[in-house]
């Protein structure tokens, strides 16, 4: 089968994120099958940036076959942002029928956060004659509107709506990775039997050969607390406004005359904002640290004490969520505190960590004292069991597998 998926953000462990495309292609290839990868030149999730020579550049990655659109740069979600979306999307949509001679796809799946990306791929799959997929990361414009309070009646909130719609309706099949999803696709007037719900996962033969040194500043600093003999609680991954970052400042600052240190590493439009707060509050137990390559972020994950989580308290999630960072916390067999509000939460059902309600730095604070009141063995079993309970769930050997199901159905 060939296999075209549209992702505006497809990253690789060469670029960074957004790593889901490369990971379910990987395992497609492995399958017998052919798979290509469309995704912009410009991302704010990269850490790299593709080298391109045109405005379509071909590159083989891992036996899958990149092509890497040249759109307008831009760095924020401002009005640069939205052109860069719209740009992506007319220049597939002006090129399909030369995508489609040189992919000659039997699927095609639209697989970005926003949906306009779906009549691109619309497109391709009827000059293609092949089936096309939507797969739903986020709920948008749902996301936008409650996360980050933008009104609903807003022109571009109105055209994502229609374009969501279109999604659930014209698809052969539509993919969500929010296990509770369901009942809201079926009010913006998707067909029942469309639904298939495949969440996050993690490569798990990658994840545990992928030992690497961290950078000399990383390592320097984990040195430091080490010497101090600080409980060390994690995070790694972005500093939006989803990811509900503030309230652990203010869980820093309850603790600051415990043992303790908060270290996060990463980047996102947040950050300088998120140091500010901690300088004004005069924070000396939370450090902030660069972003670090996908095969890092083991060794990062392994030196911590516990991992942190939290999200926002939302109406949004309780659709469900199924975050990419979490398997990296569970496969590292850490215990992790879960601030959470939602449908699903697999920390609770696994048992390897402990969750408290969503924007509560207290309860997240008492989460902390109970977990440092543990032995290094309770400490252990606890994580091994989000270990585990990933290794049967999220591999994505077997995602790819039911994702193959979903197509050849």
């Amino acid at each position: 089968m060939n296999i075209l998926v549209i992702n505006h953000y497809a990253g690789s462990p060469y670029h960074g994120m957004e790593y889901r495309p490369y990971f379910l292609a990987k395992e497609w290839v492995s399958l017998g099958h052919s798979v290509t990868i469309v995704a912009s030149t410009e991302s704010h999730l990269r850490i790299n940036a593709p080298e391109t020579t045109g405005l379509l550049t071909e590159q083989w990655i891992d036996g899958i076959q990149y092509l890497w659109v040249r759109t307008t740069p831009y760095k924020d979600n401002g009005v640069k942002r939205v052109i860069n979306i719209f740009n992506f999307v007319i220049k597939l949509i002006w090129n399909s029928k030369d995508i489609v001679n040189q992919v000659k796809p039997d699927a095609v799946i639209a697989s970005s956060t926003y949906p306009f990306d779906i009549y691109a791929a619309q497109a391709i799959a009827k000059k293609a004659k092949a089936k096309f997929i939507y797969e739903v990361h986020d709920l948008w414009p749902l996301t936008p509107v409650e996360i980050g309070g933008m009104s609903p009646y807003h022109p571009l909130i109105m055209l994502m709506q229609k374009a969501e719609d279109d999604g659930y309706r014209k698809a052969d099949r539509v993919v969500s990775m929010l296990p509770y999803a369901r009942s809201y696709m079926l009010s913006r007037g998707m067909k029942d039997h469309k639904f298939t719900c495949i969440p996050n996962g993690v490569h798990i033969s990658d994840w545990q050969n992928s030992i690497q040194s961290l950078p000399t500043h990383h390592q320097a600093v984990l040195e430091e607390l080490a010497l101090k003999k600080h409980f060390l609680i994690g995070y790694a991954g972005y500093h939006g406004l989803a990811n509900a970052l503030f309230p652990m400042l203010e869980t820093a600052l309850l603790m600051k005359e415990s043992p303790i240190s908060f270290v996060l590493v990463g980047n996102g439009p947040l950050k300088e904002e998120l140091e500010l707060k901690a300088k004004r509050l005069g924070l000396t137990n939370i450090y902030f640290l660069p972003s670090i390559t996908k095969n890092e972020i083991p060794t990062f994950l392994c030196k911590m004490d516990v991992l942190y989580i939290g999200w926002n308290k939302k109406r949004i999630y309780e659709y469900g969520v199924s975050p990419n960072k979490l398997m990296d916390y569970m496969m590292a067999a850490k215990p992790v505190i879960h601030s959470i509000d939602a449908g699903n939460d697999i920390v609770a059902e696994s048992g390897c960590g402990i969750s408290v309600p969503a924007e509560k730095p207290e309860q997240v604070k008492e989460a902390i004292e109970k977990l440092m009141r543990l032995t290094r063995s309770e400490l252990l079993e606890m994580g091994n069991k989000g270990k585990e309970y990933v290794v049967l769930n999220h591999d994505y050997q077997i995602l790819a597998k039911k994702f193959i199901s979903v197509l050849s159905d």
